[in-house]
């Protein structure tokens, strides 16, 4: 199978291109008359500038994979002490849940290529959707992933074999010619193992959709992230720790966009607004100095002896 993958060089000239785009719709846009041609192009260029922005993350995602600075050492060594935590906490190992579809080529060709394919295509459906349908929720979303995606490649950096390149498991990929690695070698961007972020990316799918869509028919998203975990597994790309530490990575990217944002919003509004009374005192303060308006009867006198005095003078 071919790697669909875009490389970090393509990948930038494509960034390039969609922001280019996008000052370009802008002052295209700002030339027209008010109309539907305006708006039209305004809304282009804010489609070209999101997604120049995620091809930005995704050129420096893409370099980062291409960069190991501490190499291949000790990567086989953790993943062996990754086999033997497992083994002693009860999880079930990756060499027999491989067993039961390694005897299916079926089976076994579909779920290499659901590896390959799926976790790009159903996180590109989930951004789309999100900012053409519900803009106001996309920020929270984009920032989440950029955050765990970001921490995924910092511990990435830390190089951890997957089990298919361990003596007992199958590289499934390989025996039917579906890798999207470099089969002549082993490659740096094969040493990434933990986290996953295929099951990281799928389990963020998850919790945007459950967030936001208001259908009742929303729960069957959670089919795309146990079925990521199940692929990953068979297929010997991860193992069961990669997974649930990605899971844990994501629930952490949610707490501090979330605290980020209350945060800021607190910082920016007045302190009663965020939740603070002052009690009289402040109340007194607020009050302090301003001038106390006449009483509106008192006003309609005033005017009344205004107009009296302007009929005397002309009288």
């Amino acid at each position: 199978m071919q790697n669909i993958q875009l490389g970090w060089q393509p990948a930038a000239m494509l960034s390039t291109g969609l922001f280019t785009g996008a000052l370009t719709g802008t002052a295209v846009g700002g030339r027209l008359p008010l109309g539907r041609s305006a708006r039209l192009a305004g809304r282009a260029a804010a489609y070209l500038r999101e997604a120049g922005l995620v091809a930005a993350l995704y050129t420096l995602w893409q370099l980062a994979c291409s960069v190991s600075v501490l190499g291949s050492a000790g990567a086989f060594e953790r993943a062996r002490q990754i086999a033997r935590f497992e083994h002693a906490v009860r999880l079930p190992g990756e060499d027999r849940a491989q067993r039961l579809v390694v005897g299916h080529p079926l089976l076994t060709q579909a779920a290499n290529w659901y590896y390959a394919a799926v976790h790009f295509a159903a996180l590109g459906v989930l951004l789309v959707w999100l900012f053409s349908r519900h803009r106001q929720r996309y920020p929270e979303v984009r920032n989440v992933l950029v955050l765990l995606t970001g921490a995924s490649l910092l511990i990435q950096l830390l190089p951890v074999a997957p089990p298919r390149l361990l003596p007992g498991y199958v590289d499934t990929a390989a025996r039917y010619g579906q890798s999207v690695y470099n089969l002549s070698g082993v490659s740096v961007d094969e040493l990434g193992a933990m986290p996953s972020v295929h099951v990281g990316w799928a389990l963020l799918v998850a919790w945007a959709v459950l967030r936001v869509s208001p259908s009742r028919y929303r729960w069957w998203v959670l089919a795309h992230p146990v079925l990521t975990m199940a692929v990953v597994v068979v297929t010997a790309n991860h193992w069961w720790l990669d997974g649930i530490v990605a899971g844990m990575l994501l629930v952490l990217s949610i707490a501090v966009v979330r605290l980020t944002a209350t945060g800021f919003t607190a910082a920016r509004l007045p302190r009663f607004a965020a939740g603070v009374d002052d009690g009289d005192a402040g109340r007194r303060r607020a009050g302090h100095g301003r001038q106390r308006l006449p009483h509106p009867v008192q006003a309609d006198h005033a005017g009344d002896q205004l107009v009296g005095s302007y009929r005397a003078g002309a009288d």
